[in-house]
């Protein structure tokens, strides 16, 4: 019987580096292939771990990787999601966990909604501001309801690469959109700031909440926003609440800041370590009922 499920990381970049090195200390996943278009400094990384590598992309990793890799986490873009990663997984079997904004399999917000997909061939992890403040907006809409949530995602310049600046109107449609069907806002709205502070900033971002029903006390908004920052803490032990919720009117607002693990990339990065961790954590789950079924 296995002790931990085979996984492949597509996209050798900061992104898939650092998944690299979440994966390494994961206790149900095993890193078996880095796949990449061209030799990168990240093949260069993996290699000298003894990872096997492909600059072949998806069809190398097909050809190529372990037949027995279960689970593969694609970190290039909405694009390539779309058009080649995606669709050649699905025809191999492999369960595709995908950190770009392509969205072709259901919104994965893991304090949410990961019991309800952890079957699903294909899931998506939103975006980075996705998972920072999805989390809220439900925490609120679970005891009061939301008319209307706005989020706005602000990230280090310096935290923001080419992958993350090419999804730039994807961010924003597939996080607003994720807004109203994993936090259950009525209408959602997403906004991103890239701030080119030096030193760079830890990823901040502003939840505006507009509840449905007033008559739901504050006390119980806050025990709910509080319970779920405790489940984020889990995976994501660097989110903390950097202004406590306040409530005036019918409107909640939370402010969040994350401070990264440094795994790979520097603290201030957040953005980019909160939906690696989600993913793992996504995976970890699956991996677990995989080898409970073996």
């Amino acid at each position: 019987m296995a002790d931990k499920i085979k996984v492949a990381v597509i996209g050798p970049g900061n992104i898939g580096s650092d998944l690299m090195y979440k994966i390494f200390r994961s206790k149900n996943l095993e890193m078996t292939m880095m796949a990449g278009i061209a030799e990168s400094e990240g093949i260069k990384r993996a290699q000298s771990f003894n990872v096997p590598t492909t600059i072949e992309g998806v069809n190398g990793l097909l050809k190529d990787g372990d037949p027995d890799i279960k689970i593969v986490f694609d970190a290039t873009s909405a694009a390539a999601h779309l058009k080649f990663n995606g669709p050649a997984l699905k025809e191999a079997g492999k369960i595709a966990i995908d950190l770009t904004p392509a969205a072709i399999g259901p919104y994965c917000v893991p304090t949410v909604n990961l019991d309800e997909l952890s079957a699903a061939p294909n899931i998506n992890m939103v975006t980075c501001g996705g998972q920072a403040t999805i989390p809220i907006v439900y925490a609120v809409s679970r005891v009061a309801g939301a008319k209307y949530a706005e989020i706005i995602a602000c990230i280090s310049s310096k935290s923001a690469g080419p992958g993350t600046r090419a999804n730039m109107d994807e961010f924003t449609e597939t996080t607003s959109k994720a807004i109203e069907v994993v936090g259950k806002a009525d209408k959602g709205k997403a906004i991103i700031i890239l701030n080119p502070a030096e030193p760079p900033l830890m990823m901040t971002d502003t939840i505006h909440v507009q509840v449905k029903d007033t008559n739901v006390s504050f006390e119980e908004i806050n025990k709910s926003i509080y319970e779920m920052v405790d489940e984020l803490k889990k995976y994501v032990p660097g989110y903390q609440l950097r202004v406590p919720p306040t409530m005036d009117g019918d409107r909640v607002t939370v402010i969040v800041q994350i401070e990264g693990q440094a795994d790979f990339l520097p603290a201030y990065s957040g953005n980019l370590d909160i939906i690696n961790s989600a993913a793992v954590a996504a995976a970890e789950k699956i991996a677990e009922e995989m080898l409970k079924g073996e």
